[in-house]
């Protein structure tokens, strides 16, 4: 329109019909975000990094991708690994050598590797609470849904499953195990080396240790926070002495270590042990339905409560499936994948739904009959200290007793 053309002009020349076949033209209308990202991630492959140590677990992310790609055209490479720190140095790494196609995107994640990732700029987000399926997480009964070893997750992960530190004994050999820490004491003085823990830094050995320094800690506000060197050292105080108490009694009396909790789980199958560990609540029942356990297998935790966490799943700032990892965290996330995740016969490892939340059939799904080897009442769980303690706990722990 030119200068000179004033508005009613310009609409007299244009004419009716001009304005008619203007007013039907289609107006473009905003795709809606979560549709956009499923669009988006057709055709990516997303290598999720997770741990690769039980075949169970190993089966479940397998049927899982499966799912994924064949209702949204997702691929899913289960990039086993031992040990997440390895994952986060290598994001680290490709990180500060500006790679923004990096080869992790999504990674089974907690406690201080979150730490790290969060602090250090590491990861995507927030996206979690944005995923559809997370409107149904118990964020209130679980409220480690949303603290990461105290660390809040801001969005920065989206939660997996639950895990509470477990004992089990065979009931016909140990009618009356320790409910207290205590109590596990004087048991381990009356049956020498017959009780013991894996060897930090591995991780249900650490959760020992960090079960040790709750109980001996009345006031545990300090574990709550950073770690300081003063803290350090007046929380661990009775801490050390508590285990240097113990560790005369324990199996090779405290001079050697498991490995890990597999170990000490078929010591106990063999009967060299009288107790072993675990942080699934459901471990016994799944080992007596695989019969690597005897049905007289009980499983409990200290009366007083135990430790316990959430994992999570999280997806680093340079994946290169960014939408193909929401899209797979999203179906983790759902009352399908949670219930089946849930079940003793495919894994076991407890949801974070809130199942007041799901509908009658989503409910249903959940409804297993009690088998052998369940913990028959649930202790409180014991939030785990702020992730910044564990490293200094492993460092110590490894001074003193690692041999």
């Amino acid at each position: 329109m030119s200068p000179t053309c004033n508005r009613r002009q310009w609409l007299t020349r244009i004419g009716a019909p001009a304005l008619l076949s203007m007013s039907i033209l289609p107006v473009a209308r905003a795709e809606p975000a979560w549709t956009a990202i499923e669009n988006r991630a057709k055709g990516q492959t997303v290598y999720f990094n997770a741990w690769g140590g039980a075949e169970p677990i190993n089966a479940y992310i397998q049927w899982a991708g499966a799912e994924v790609f064949k209702r949204y055209g997702v691929k899913v490479e289960h990039v086993k690994v031992t040990d997440t720190a390895d994952v986060v140095k290598r994001v680290r790494n490709e990180k500060a050598a500006g790679k923004t196609n990096g080869s992790v995107d999504l990674v089974w994640i907690n406690g201080e590797n979150f730490l790290a990732m969060k602090r250090e700029g590491l990861l995507l987000g927030p996206f979690a609470e944005g995923l559809p399926s997370y409107a149904k997480v118990d964020t209130q009964g679980k409220p480690t849904t949303r603290l990461d070893f105290a660390e809040p997750t801001e969005g920065l992960e989206a939660p997996w499953g639950m895990a509470q530190l477990t004992f089990m004994v065979d009931g016909k050999r140990t009618p009356k195990p320790p409910q207290s820490l205590v109590a596990l004491l004087a048991f381990a003085k009356a049956n020498p080396g017959r009780v013991t823990y894996p060897r930090p830094p591995n991780f249900h050995g650490t959760t020992f240790v960090k079960q040790v320094l709750v109980d001996v800690n009345t006031h545990r506000n300090a574990l709550y926070n950073p770690v300081t060197p003063e803290a350090f050292a007046q929380a661990t105080a009775p801490l050390w002495a508590m285990l240097d108490q113990l560790h005369p009694h324990l199996w090779r009396a405290g001079k050697q270590f498991p490995q890990n909790a597999e170990a000490i789980r078929q010591m106990l199958a063999d009967g060299e042990l009288q107790l072993a560990l675990t942080f699934n609540p459901n471990d016994a029942a799944n080992e007596i339905a695989a019969k690597r356990l005897p049905a007289s297998t009980v499983s409990y935790q200290f009366s007083s409560g135990t430790i316990g966490n959430t994992h999570f799943v999280a997806i680093p700032v340079n994946a290169s499936a960014k939408e193909g990892a929401q899209v797979f965290a999203n179906f983790l996330l759902s009352p399908e994948a949670q219930a089946r995740k849930a079940d003793i016969a495919v894994w076991g490892d407890p949801t974070v739904l809130a199942l007041d939340k799901l509908s009658a059939a989503e409910r249903a799904a959940f409804a297993a009959k009690p088998m052998p080897g369940q913990v028959a009442k649930s202790a409180p769980a014991i939030p785990e200290p702020h992730g910044s303690w564990v490293d200094a706990l492993e460092k110590e722990w490894i001074k003193r007793y690692g041999i």
